[in-house]
């Protein structure tokens, strides 16, 4: 079926209107708020960084005094090339490269505190396996990121130690939402500050902010990546995503952190992987992008009446530029993706409830001064402890999912959401021409060489509804309520329900005269199909489209 720019933008147009779905960056340079920032004009070689625990509540990085200026001055983006030049060999693609760590990450030799009170004297005793792993390939992990408290929140406004501030701005000089939970690595990228930064998703917290910030947001497909020596939310949907400025680069840190760790039970097992690249590996399939044009798949259900026209517009122009490109579109849908965005907020914060239960002040956490319980001998050990350490947001989800937990609740929400998220699921399956490489059978190998599919290779969406909002705007209680920005997550979340993988890249819309309109555009594929959805977003990251005159 051949779609022109005006019958793409019909197609879009008419798509039933879906119902309404239920830290800070130093803008500028690293020394804007008092902190002596690495650059080559403000540190000479053999000084000595000395920001031992400085989280200014505008401030993205925190580094470290080990972390010595011999180890900063040359290797920033643009030197890595002069870095690299009296060495017989790089260790690899990230050798000599900043790259930033989500602080829910844990880390050796700098504190992992989630952004949360409860936390903020914690220093883990081990690093995470991806930090270890991006070590031995030679690159320098520059300090940790702010984020929504425990990754709870979809604008990195939820911090113990103050909201982040987007490096954007928007026409009138406002700050705007760097997007959550991630909102700091993003942030950190989007203001060079380092070549990539590592951020976790558990319902879009890489790709969202990915969006707001005009960066590349990845999350894998569930399993690829350790998350052994990541902080839990939500143990069945957190997924550790990669940020940076090109595709190519998150790429390049991909290949380095797939890989199997025998320490984390969620993590794909070496039979799993082979199973995985064989099937992609078939004459069908791999032959996408090569000899074989791609079916793109436009999900009808995600015209939701909260998507902006300029968001729109930036959708229906990337369809129209991969469709020069010899690509097909195909309207598909999606029906179980409505009661996505509801499920999710039973299932995390339902996991969530049970995984911040060990935060208690005598385990792990912070005690709060003074006698817990209000000294009463029948109160309990922790409750100060846990009211004073824990953000609003997190102790509202905390209550929402031990309420949907409860016994007499556990039925009528939790089960009835796992249900949900099992169509969500279906639905995927039902679109993709790739099947599930882990639910077929060697017989269904054969058969999907020999059959052709009507089915589509990719999804392509937007990822957020709209652009970013301002700060002000977020934490006015009159202007927006904490369930607002649940609904920026609606075209995020049922990747992550179904464990896809998914990228966001930036897209601008060329508009009136000098002013252009960013944009974020998710491409989703089928589960073990990174490399395709890379690829793809590859082929859209950091165009400047314009409408047919």
């Amino acid at each position: 079926m051949k779609f022109t720019t005006t019958t793409i933008a019909a197609l879009v147009a008419v798509l039933p209107m879906a119902n309404a779905w239920i830290f800070s960056t130093c803008s500028g340079q690293w020394d804007s708020h008092g902190n002596q920032g690495c650059t080559k004009s403000s540190c000479k070689t053999g000084d000595t960084i000395d920001w031992e625990n400085t989280w200014g509540s505008d401030c993205v990085l925190r580094l470290y005094s080990d972390k010595s200026c011999d180890n900063q001055i040359g290797i920033a983006d643009d030197d890595w090339n002069d870095h690299t030049l009296g060495k017989s060999k790089p260790k690899s693609a990230v050798d000599g490269r900043l790259i930033s760590i989500k602080d829910n990450i844990c880390t050796r030799d700098m504190p992992t505190t989630c952004a949360s009170g409860i936390l903020d004297k914690f220093k883990s005793p081990f690093n995470a396996t991806v930090v270890d792993e991006l070590e031995n390939a030679g690159a320098i992990v520059a300090g940790k990121t702010n984020l929504d408290e425990f990754g709870m929140g979809s604008n990195s406004i939820n911090s113990h130690f103050g909201a982040v501030q987007n490096p954007r701005r928007d026409g009138s000089g406002e700050d705007l939402s760097a997007g959550g939970s991630s909102g700091g690595s993003a942030a950190s990228v989007a203001a060079d500050q380092c070549y990539a930064s590592l951020g976790t998703d558990t319902g879009g917290s890489v790709r969202l902010p990915a969006a707001y910030t005009g960066t590349v947001g990845f999350k894998p497909s569930y399993g690829m990546i350790s998350r052994w020596g990541v902080v839990a939310y939500a143990n069945s949907l957190d997924t550790v995503g990669i940020l940076s400025k090109t595709t190519a680069s998150v790429r390049d840190i991909f290949d380095l952190l797939n890989k199997h760790d025998q320490r984390d039970p969620t993590n794909l097992s070496i039979q799993s992987r082979s199973r995985i690249n064989a099937y992609h590996q078939t004459p069908r399939f791999a032959s996408r992008l090569t000899s074989a044009p791609l079916r793109i798949g436009v999900p009808i259900e995600y015209n939701v009446s909260e998507l902006t026209p300029s968001v729109r517009r930036a959708w229906i122009l990337s369809l129209a530029h991969l469709q020069k490109q010899g690509h097909t579109i195909h309207p598909v849908s999606l029906p179980a993706t409505r009661h996505a965005l509801s499920a999710y907020y039973i299932l995390a914060p339902g996991e969530a409830s049970s995984n911040l239960a060990k935060y208690d002040g005598v385990r792990y956490g912070t005690r709060a001064a003074g006698p817990d319980g209000d000294g009463k001998p029948d109160g309990y050990l922790y409750a100060n402890t846990r009211g004073e350490g824990f953000g609003a947001e997190v102790k509202r989800r905390i209550v929402l999912g031990t309420f949907s937990l409860s016994a007499d609740e556990i039925d009528n929400y939790f089960i009835k959401a796992q249900r949900v998220r099992r169509l969500v699921q279906h639905d995927f399956d039902s679109v993709f021409a790739a099947k599930h490489p882990l639910h077929v059978t060697a017989s269904q190998h054969a058969q999907n060489d020999s059959v052709t599919h009507p089915d589509v290779d990719v999804l392509l969406c937007p990822t957020a509804p709209s652009s970013p909002p301002r700060l002000s705007d977020l934490t006015d209680p009159k202007k927006k309520s904490s369930l607002d920005a649940y609904v920026t997550d609606v075209f995020t979340v049922p990747a992550s329900l179904a464990g896809l993988p998914a990228v966001s890249v930036p897209v601008t819309v060329a508009g009136q005269g000098d002013e252009a309109e960013l944009a974020g555009i998710q491409v989703v594929g089928q589960y073990g199909d990174d490399e395709l959805v890379m690829n793809v977003g590859e082929m859209l990251e950091g165009r400047t489209l314009e409408e047919a005159a």
